[in-house]
C-alpha cells in the first residue's frame, strides 16, 4: 500500500481560509513540524490550534522536535538530519499515523519550496519511503511533490555538468535552496 501524505503552510491565513484549504482533501491529521508551534495568529499557536482542529474532527500530533528545522540540539544540516534517530523516529510516526488517516504535515512558510517541509521531510519521505506526497498550496490548488520539484529546477537549473541525470540535477538544487536558506543541503 502506498503512503499517501499532504502539505501545508499556514502562513497569515484566516481561520476559516486555512479551515477550507484542509476540506478538499479531506484532512483527518495536522502533523505539527514546526520546532516552536507558536504563532503571532492566535489560531496558530498550538494549544488554540488543536481545540479549533479538534471542534471540526481533525486531530493535532506535535512533531516538531522530530520533525522540526530548527532542532534545538543535534545536526542543523538537512543532510545531517535526515540521518538523525530522532528524525527516522518521527518518520516513522508520520507513517504510521498515514496508516490510520489522511495526515497533513504542518509548516508555518505557504511556499513549500521555502519550507523544510519540502525540502528535508517530504523529499525524505519520496525518496526513502516512496510515499506519495501533495502540496496544498495558498490558492488551493494541490500540487504533486514531483511538480514541486520541476519548479525547483526551474528556480536553480541544476549543476553546469552537462552528463547529470535528472536525480543528480535534483540534488544539486535541493542542496543549494537549502542553503539560501540557510540550512546547508
Amino acid at each position: 500500500m502506498t503512503t499517501t501524505i499532504y502539505s501545508i503552510g499556514h502562513s497569515n491565513l484566516a481561520w476559516e481560509d486555512f479551515r477550507h484549504l484542509l476540506e478538499g482533501p479531506d484532512i483527518g491529521c495536522i502533523v505539527d513540524v514546526r520546532s516552536s508551534p507558536f504563532s503571532r495568529w492566535r489560531h496558530f499557536r498550538q494549544h488554540e490550534l488543536r481545540v479549533r482542529l479538534n471542534q471540526i474532527g481533525i486531530s493535532y500530533v506535535h512533531l516538531g522536535v522530530e520533525l522540526g528545522g530548527r532542532p534545538e540540539t543535534g545536526p542543523t544540516d538537512y543532510q545531517a538530519m535526515a540521518r538523525a534517530k530522532s528524525f527516522l523516529t518521527g518518520i516513522d510516526r508520520l507513517i504510521e499515523i498515514a496508516g490510520r488517516c489522511k495526515p497533513v504535515i504542518l509548516c508555518s512558510e505557504h511556499e513549500p519550496l521555502t519550507c523544510h517541509r519540502f525540502l528535508l521531510v517530504a523529499r525524505h519521505l519520496v525518496e526513502h519511503r516512496g510515499a506519495i506526497v501533495h502540496h496544498i498550496l495558498r490558492d488551493g490548488r494541490i500540487e504533486p511533490h514531483a511538480d514541486t520539484e520541476e519548479r525547483l529546477l526551474a528556480l536553480h537549473g541544476g549543476t553546469d555538468d552537462l552528463f547529470a541525470d535528472r536525480l543528480q540535477q535534483l540534488d544539486y538544487a535541493y542542496c543549494w535552496q537549502a542553503q539560501r536558506l540557510g540550512a546547508a543541503g
